[in-house]
């Protein structure tokens, strides 16, 4: 499988659009402290108006959702596309969604997570690379090292090596997927399922009980899905206690059990996804998997 088309290297200067395609802005202070990281760094920033609009758990109709992306992905001076938040949302302003519909549009970054899976797996089917990475309101909290990082892949240095846990397994070479378990799950059997041949597939997820992942894992397993992929990728899956008195796994049982008999290299622990560093992960660029030293290279 080919690597996906990379948008030209951000540089300061450039104006950068936020949307907020998924659920309901709520933490407003967060959201700012994300914008501020950005225009430090002497990027021009264009909010669209009422951001914090609420339409139920949404952050607007899906009419106005799917206008925000629109109207930047459509903008010529436009270099880049910002994530409010995720929460819920973004699959449904893809019902009928077609990237290519400008021909004019050039390719440009797409940052976020969790949520924001549904449209980094849809640009990636048409070919195009988009930043596994912090949303505006989880920007901040950060590490330095986290944040460097962003900033050298959007502005065109290399990336270093992420260190996990090593499952053995030997080494795999492939093109990077990394997602949220849940939300990528939600995209199996739909138009928006990218095709999984010779992945790195990497995932994450947050407050999903043991058995809530088993149910996922296992749906993946039997749809086939798995028999394509190269190698797993881990991250963190925080929150993911079963309910107090109640007889369960623990979520790193459920992992193993699910993903360690598939017979291809496994790291786990690599340090992505919610409530810790979410280090930046490239969708569509090729990437080694060394199940033996638990690395992630680029």
């Amino acid at each position: 499988m080919k690597s996906k088309i990379l948008p030209l290297p951000l540089k300061p200067g450039d104006l950068l659009r936020v949307i907020a395609p998924s659920g309901a802005l709520r933490e407003l202070a967060a959201f700012e402290q994300g914008v501020e990281i950005w225009r430090s760094r002497g990027y021009r920033i264009e909010i669209p108006p009422k951001i914090d609009d609420k339409w139920g758990y949404l952050a607007n109709s899906d009419e106005n959702r799917r206008n925000q992306l629109a109207t930047a992905w459509k903008d010529p001076d436009c270099r880049g596309i910002l994530c409010a938040r995720g929460g819920f949302g973004s699959t449904r302003i893809l019902e009928n969604w077609n990237w290519h519909s400008d021909s004019s549009a050039l390719p440009k970054w797409l940052i976020g997570f969790s949520d924001i899976t549904a449209l980094l797996w849809s640009l990636y089917k048409v070919g195009f690379s988009g930043v596994h990475g912090p949303v505006l309101t989880t920007l901040a909290d950060e590490p330095d090292w986290s944040l460097e990082r962003l900033f050298n892949w959007v502005e065109g240095r290399p990336l270093e090596p992420l260190k996990g846990c090593a499952w053995g397994g030997g080494i795999a070479t492939g093109v990077l997927l990394p997602g949220n378990l849940t939300v990528a799950t939600h995209l199996l059997g739909t138009p928006l399922q990218p095709n999984l041949d010779g992945v790195i597939w990497a995932i994450e997820d947050v407050t999903e009980a043991p058995y809530r992942i088993d149910r996922m894992l296992t749906q993946w397993r039997l749809s086939g899905a798995l028999s394509k992929v190269r190698g797993i990728a881990l991250g963190s899956f925080t929150r993911c206690e079963a309910p107090p008195n109640v007889p369960s796994f623990r979520v790193e049982e459920v992992l193993r059990d699910r993903l360690g008999n598939l017979g291809i290299p496994v790291v786990s622990n690599l340090p992505f996804g919610h409530d810790g560093p979410n280090a930046v992960l490239p969708v569509g660029v090729e990437v080694t998997l060394d199940a033996d030293q638990g690395t992630l290279n680029f």
